[in-house]
């Protein structure tokens, strides 16, 4: 194998990216949405011949420090696939995005790694926009974080062959994303465990309709979204592992409100339909999570969907 050429050292850049919201109730595997929450990176080549990463927020005390932490070993192994190394690296990550939550925590370091990298190689050996999505969606296994995250708004994603695809469409104005993120982490690779390997015609069908309708509601009429976002394929089979979580999404849902296991959980997110309906769902969440017999650290976010996607900022010096 040929030696790898080296990227130039004293490059300086930040990658800002978004949050994601994952399968949106009946949108299993193929349905995503970009939240204004944002992790970022901030990076320098340098000829010191280390990797240095250092954490602050979300992770900071408890995440690697060096080529081994995600965001630098993807960093790294992205330059690799293309034929570069870098001869020494600084990595300061700012993680607000809670890790474990089912909010696209590693989707956002991934493709904030995978678009460094990107920035750091020359102008005539970088990948275009489907290469990206490509490579993003085979680190992470499937594209319904990594596509939000890099598009912004709503993502459909599908598989071609073994090619990812994604197109996004244009959320409504007045469609506002609840999160309730309670105080424990669940791990997408346990949650997935839960599901069955088949499931019936009649649960297909119906999670077919469901996210087709749930397209036309989020991008033009927000009044379908509780018939929308019911689901036949996963949060029943995953409440198990997530009952607080399960028990507030019934209770929202119970009520009237568009609510859903963000990802794999156990986040709940709710879609209210203008500041109004948004406020009452925050006091209805405060009100279903006061029970003595349910947890305490909830964490609860009224947002904006994320139109732009993750963003490159280059340094110069």
């Amino acid at each position: 194998m040929a030696p790898s050429a080296l990227v130039a050292a004293g490059q300086e850049l930040t990658v800002r990216v978004p949050a994601t919201c994952a399968n949106l109730g009946p949108g299993f595997d193929s349905l995503g949405l970009a939240l204004s929450l944002y992790d970022s990176i901030r990076v320098r080549t340098t000829t010191s011949g280390t990797t240095v990463v250092t954490v602050s927020g979300e992770g900071a005390g408890e995440l690697p420090g060096d080529e081994s932490h995600l965001v630098a070993r993807t960093l790294l192994g992205t330059l690799e696939r293309c034929g570069y190394s870098c001869p020494g690296l600084e990595i300061e990550a700012l993680n607000v995005i809670p890790h474990g939550r089912g909010l696209g925590s590693s989707a956002a370091a991934i493709v904030s790694a995978v678009l460094a990298a990107n920035s750091l190689l020359p102008a005539a050996d970088r990948m275009d926009a489907p290469a990206l999505l490509q490579l993003c969606s085979t680190l992470e296994g499937h594209p319904d974080n990594v596509a939000p995250a890099l598009l912004g708004s709503m993502a459909i994603s599908w598989e071609t062959g073994r090619a990812f695809q994604s197109t996004t469409v244009r959320v409504h104005p007045e469609v506002i994303p609840v999160v309730a993120v309670p105080g424990s982490e669940l791990s997408t690779e346990a949650a997935r465990a839960l599901l069955p390997a088949s499931v019936s015609h009649h649960s297909a069908s119906s999670n077919a309709g469901r996210a087709a309708l749930l397209v036309h509601a989020l991008g033009a009429a927000p009044e379908f979204l509780l018939d929308a976002t019911r689901d036949s394929l996963h949060q029943d089979y995953r409440a198990q592992a997530m009952m607080p979580s399960a028990t507030l999404m019934r209770g929202l849902r119970a009520q009237g409100y568009a609510s859903v296991i963000s990802g794999a959980g156990p986040t709940v997110m709710t879609l209210a339909v203008g500041e109004q309906q948004a406020a009452a769902v925050e006091r209805l969440i405060e009100e279903l999570t006061a029970a003595p017999d349910e947890p305490h650290g909830w964490r609860v976010l009224r947002l904006k969907v994320d139109t732009e996607g993750a963003k490159v900022e280059v340094h110069q010096r």
